[in-house]
């Protein structure tokens, strides 16, 4: 017996426990999910993402009758148990429905067990046994009689798994992109920024505003991710390069939303980074070091490059005037070092503020007062100047030594100074936005 041979019958035998024993526990119908993969490689990168595919759309479909819910990797590829509280057979007539009308479905095996352990097939239904994956002949005959060459069959499941891959980045990352707008506007009080009880030191925007910008944005992410998965076995900077082009246009469907008020310019450019990042990278191996490691490959000398051979009589955005007057790289040196404010600030502040007890807005408005302090926002001296913008930041620093977490209060008063003094920290309200948008990649379930 070779070792794949037997690491299958053993993945079997132990695919009958756990399911005896979760049968025993919850004496509720189970799903077990595996993928059909033709060939003796049965688990890579681009399986993984079509077997998270596949249990994404089971938990979508069950809902909240989802009573437990565990997966395993073996040398014999994932599986993934599901306990649903519902009768068997509309339990089957979902799983059924799945692998019938999701493109990469055919790739999907999923069989529902009832409450006596019994197996329900296709024929409870009164339907006809699975299809082949290369014609329209009955599975079960075609592989009994291997009537396909298996590189015939590999190339066929390799395009169905680029297209589960395809569709999982530019619908989920894109989403959370969106969401991380979202939740960074609406976050309530900030200083001098948009939120819901003003809008800021700002005359020309409100809510509203960012609401459609969000909103004309999501697809721009979403194309972001896919281009991140279309050239992840590219060098990063390929990436790079090739996202640009899709940011100059989301700026511009961005301007034209919102009637030529820059509301998510800042955004773009890091969210859209992460997205492409993520999209690099198989879901099972998110992690923030990685995601904003890979940011700093993309964007390797950025700085060095677009601001090469500019002078004070050539510069023209008050950026590149910084640059040379402060040696200030904002956004672009940020990136280039992979974000380290978000990576060391403002992600453990936020996941440290939410387990203390905080509500989602609360652990925002707070990690916002850490980022400020942690970064040069060159929001701030556009503003004002660079000694306000570090008096500012010390202010802060000395307000967070005092009190980690600092009440609706004092911020607010915060808030009243900024609008006085017309102050608006854009950028740290943009590493914010990339700190929800991390923290959902990183630590939320993607299914």
């Amino acid at each position: 017996m070779n070792a794949s041979l037997h690491a299958i019958l053993d993945a079997r035998e132990k695919r009958a426990e756990t399911q005896k024993a979760l049968l025993c526990q919850y004496k509720k119908p189970i799903v077990c999910f595996t993928m059909n993969i033709p060939g003796p490689e049965k688990w890579n990168r681009d399986v993984s993402i079509g077997f998270f595919v596949g249990i994404k759309l089971l938990k979508d479909a069950v809902g909240h009758k989802l009573l437990h819910f565990s997966q395993t990797i073996t040398a014999a590829g994932g599986e993934a148990f599901f306990v649903v509280d519902m009768p068997a057979k509309k339990l089957k007539e979902l799983t059924v429905s799945i692998e019938d009308s999701h493109i990469s479905g055919r790739l999907f095996d999923m069989d529902v067990l009832d409450t006596d352990g019994q197996k329900l097939e296709r024929s409870d239904l009164a339907l006809p046994r699975r299809k082949c994956l290369l014609c329209d002949n009955d599975a079960v005959l075609c592989a009994g009689s291997r009537a396909h060459p298996l590189e015939a069959l590999q190339d066929r499941t390799d395009f169905l798994l680029y297209i589960a891959a395809r569709e999982l980045f530019s619908e989920f990352i894109g989403v959370q992109a969106y969401l991380a707008l979202l939740k960074e506007v609406q976050a309530t009080p900030k200083p001098g920024l948009v939120d819901r009880n003003n809008s800021g030191a700002h005359k020309d925007m409100n809510l509203k505003h960012f609401f459609v910008s969000a909103n004309t944005l999501r697809p721009f992410f979403a194309s972001f991710a896919e281009i991140g998965f279309l050239t992840r076995d590219n060098a990063p900077e390929d990436t790079f390069q090739k996202i640009r082009p899709i940011g100059l246009q989301a700026e511009q469907a961005m301007l034209s939303a919102t009637g030529g008020v820059n509301t998510h310019k800042g955004a773009i450019f890091s969210l859209g980074l992460l997205c492409a990042a993520a999209g690099r990278f198989s879901p099972d191996t998110w992690r923030p070091e990685t995601l904003l490691n890979e940011c700093a490959a993309m964007t390797k000398e950025i700085v060095a490059r677009d601001f090469a051979g500019i002078t004070f009589e050539t510069a023209k955005s008050f950026g590149e005037k910084l640059y040379l007057e402060q040696g200030l790289s904002g956004v672009r040196g940020e990136a280039e070092m992979g974000f380290p404010a978000v990576l060391n600030t403002g992600l453990p502040v936020f996941k440290q503020t939410l387990a203390e007890g905080y509500s989602e807005n609360d652990a925002l408005c707070i990690t916002l007062l850490h980022l400020i302090a942690a970064t040069d926002d060159t929001n701030l001296i556009h503003r004002s100047n660079r000694q306000t913008q570090l008096e500012i930041q010390q202010k802060i620093k000395t307000l967070l030594d005092a009190n980690r977490y600092p009440d609706r209060t004092v911020i607010e008063s915060l808030d009243k100074e900024f609008i006085e003094k017309n102050l608006s920290p854009g950028g740290s309200a943009d590493l914010l936005a990339l700190t929800c948008l991390l923290q959902s990649l990183t630590s939320e379930e993607l299914v």
